[in-house]
């Protein structure tokens, strides 16, 4: 998959071990936390693909250990989840990221039920089985995990939840039938807010969101979101945002004098892809300290890429811009740092010389020759 061979980045503190077993990473001020990766199939192994540990011990003060996988293949029927990829990023931080955990998994095939076993904090297994409409409520404690093909059309709201977990999920936003006239009035595909802590988003297809595909914001923090799609069906447009349609796919702070953000919005996107008709904001950033590493970017026609705005501190390393507009924009106080990254066929700025942050957690950079290829194969859902 995407874990060829490239340099293990090291961290100041703590570490994810990414090659099978638990995942157990280090929190920012150097208290372990259980970072386990296999709750949703009932274990606690967070396979991952031979490639995926390989990398030379080139990294920071504490050495390093690979980080990044499709995950393992499912050689079962499609009624057991494929292994997750390892948990990588800020979401192994603060304690790490579980979500149900071990518990036995219950299956819904239905909006209702769905809508109940998402309620309150109780630690809970949910596979969704089917296609499903609505907008969903993600309670604390929750591992929300697809199953053969399954998809949600509306909208996911993590609000003031922490320890949660969506992985596996086709989700398609509401496309501004919630709000023709101006899509930005519409909801996302999914959000953030509220203070949402320890949250994991991993292999999903997310499109046609009404205001974007999946906004971070209201002081929301130790988030990793990772082997996720994000597009639009069409390059679609309307009345109050004109030709852009209003296709801004990630938001990070949702205000430049957010008082909720200071100190907060630590985000990890890594083997993501930005595919069609996605306009600008992959990400657009406020505040936190924001690593951006191993992505794809296609969606040429595009505005711009990755933002570092208001106060934001931005690390942006082994992407691969292909053929894009503005593959980084710095502007309102924004510190971004990239490095190793590939601008084939691209135009606009590609500089940013800032100083950027010190992750305080082991990743690996993959190699930008391969990581196209491995990106469009290895991200989303599989059965």
């Amino acid at each position: 998959m995407a874990g060829g061979a490239g340099s293990l980045a090291g961290a100041s503190s703590g570490g994810a071990l990414a090659a099978g077993g638990a995942a157990t990473a280090g929190s920012a001020n150097g208290n372990a936390g259980n970072a386990t990766a296999g709750m949703a199939s009932g274990g606690s192994g967070a396979g991952a693909s031979a490639g995926g540990a390989a990398g030379s011990a080139a990294g920071g003060p504490s050495g390093g250990s690979s980080a990044g996988s499709a995950g393992a293949p499912n050689d079962n029927d499609c009624n057991t989840p494929p292994e997750p990829s390892p948990l990588v990023g800020w979401a192994a931080q603060n304690g790490g990221t579980t979500g149900g955990g071990s518990k036995a998994a219950v299956v819904v095939t239905n909006a209702a039920d769905l809508t109940t076993q998402l309620k309150g904090t109780d630690a809970k297994v949910i596979y969704l089985k089917g296609n499903v409409t609505g907008s969903f409520a993600v309670g604390s404690n929750k591992s929300l995990v697809g199953i053969c093909g399954a998809q949600i059309h509306g909208h996911i709201g993590i609000s003031g939840s922490t320890n949660v977990i969506i992985r596996n999920l086709k989700l398609v936003g509401n496309n501004c039938a919630d709000s023709p006239q101006d899509c930005s009035g519409g909801a996302d595909a999914m959000t953030l807010g509220g203070g949402a802590k320890n949250v994991w988003v991993d292999h999903l297809d997310i499109s046609d969101g009404s205001d974007g595909n999946l906004d971070i914001t209201q002081g929301s923090d130790f988030v990793t979101v990772s082997w996720t799609k994000f597009s639009y069906s069409t390059k679609r447009s309307d009345p109050d945002a004109g030709a852009s349609g209003h296709r801004f796919s990630n938001l990070i702070g949702s205000s430049d004098t957010e008082p909720l953000d200071v100190g907060h919005l630590n985000v990890s996107y890594h083997h993501c892809w930005w595919a069609q008709n996605v306009d600008q904001r992959m990400p657009r950033t406020r505040r936190g300290q924001i690593h951006v590493f191993n992505n794809l970017y296609t969606s040429s026609g595009n505005s711009y890429c990755t933002n570092a705005g208001q106060d934001a501190k931005l690390l942006v390393q082994n992407n691969v811009y292909a053929g894009v507009n503005s593959p980084l924009q710095v502007a309102n106080n924004g510190n971004m740092k990239q490095e190793g990254n590939d601008f084939t066929n691209s135009t606009g700025n590609k500089a940013a010389a800032g100083s950027g942050f010190t992750p305080p957690y082991q990743f690996k950079l993959d190699a930008t020759s391969t990581l196209r290829a491995a990106l469009e194969a290895g991200v989303g859902p599989k059965d």
